[in-house]
């Protein structure tokens, strides 16, 4: 990339978090850059949903309509990389790619996502986003009454379970190995016809993405339509740490009500902040950290 290395802010993560955070600070006349490495957590996904004008559009789609937007703002320029590396200057911050270009910035918006932990299960990882899927409310609808498993133990498997009940009744939870529900949980399930397998799983069994069944340790199979799983998380960019932002105990970069981490002039927006996770929050974050970090440089400047 030649020429401006200089930006009022630099915005790590480009997808539709960052693009969003990125059309609020363009159109207020800030020079921009958006740097992005094009792996969007939810790539695999065919199809996003309960995002008004768009429901049901790919997220490839989705987020290609997001860039040319934004990018018809002269304000905006996008960097097509991986940001590596961050340090605090005497005049805000610079960030370095894996390519070993830096560019500087007064201030940071991390909309940098979360990297999904997978099991080591064959299948899980092939399904995921597609059948093995995270939120009823992006994709529950597809696969309403139809035979549903949940991939969680102990207070997760509960209250998940009580949830997606609400979408099929053909429900269970499969923990993977010995039980930790209390005896309380698995009668109010049972009472609702919700069975739990404690059995361990050896194979996602699926055709492109799409499970037929689950293949037990002991040969035995359990045909599903679906399987929900809420699995650990790391934060998929380690800058935010290097300059000192600290998380919650689930793992999300702490906020504020503005969007501010615990860092001065470091914001953070979409999948990385919040438990929220759909397109549609991932936007209307990332409008409110650009439109802070705007009032943030007006208030300074004033």
């Amino acid at each position: 990339m030649t020429g401006n290395r200089n930006f009022d802010v630099i915005i790590i993560g480009g997808s539709y978090a960052g693009l969003s955070a990125a059309m609020a600070l363009g159109r207020a006349l800030r020079k921009v850059l958006i740097i992005d490495s094009g792996k969007p957590c939810n790539r695999q996904t065919p199809h996003s949903h309960n995002f008004l004008t768009q429901d049901g559009n790919t997220p490839a789609n989705i987020a290609r309509i997001g860039r040319e937007q934004v990018l018809r703002y002269d304000t905006v320029t996008f960097y097509t990389g991986l940001a590596t590396a961050g340090i605090k200057t005497a005049t805000g911050f610079d960030i370095t790619t894996d390519t070993g270009e830096t560019f500087s910035a007064g201030k940071l918006i991390f909309a940098t996502g979360i990297t999904d932990n997978q099991p080591a299960i064959p299948g899980f990882a092939a399904c995921w986003g597609i059948s093995v899927i995270h939120c009823p409310y992006c994709h529950g609808y597809e696969v309403r009454n139809e035979k549903t498993g949940i991939f969680a133990n102990g207070d997760m498997a509960f209250d998940f379970g009580k949830l997606i009940s609400n979408w099929t009744k053909d429900l269970t939870i499969f923990t993977n190995g010995p039980s930790t529900l209390s005896g309380e949980q698995v009668d109010k399930l049972a009472a609702r016809n919700i069975t739990i397998v404690e059995k361990e799983i050896r194979e996602v069994a699926h055709t492109d993405g799409y499970i037929s069944q689950l293949v037990f340790t002991d040969g035995t199979t359990a045909p599903l339509k679906a399987l929900y799983a809420r699995i650990s998380f790391t934060q998929h960019s380690d800058i935010p740490a290097q300059l000192g932002c600290e998380l919650t105990e689930q793992g999300y970069l702490r906020v504020d009500n503005m969007q501010k981490t615990t860092v001065k002039d470091v914001f953070a927006c979409g999948d990385n902040a919040s438990m929220m996770r759909s397109v549609s929050n991932a936007v209307a974050t990332g409008t409110f950290a650009g439109a802070v970090a705007n009032k943030e440089m007006v208030e300074e400047t004033f």
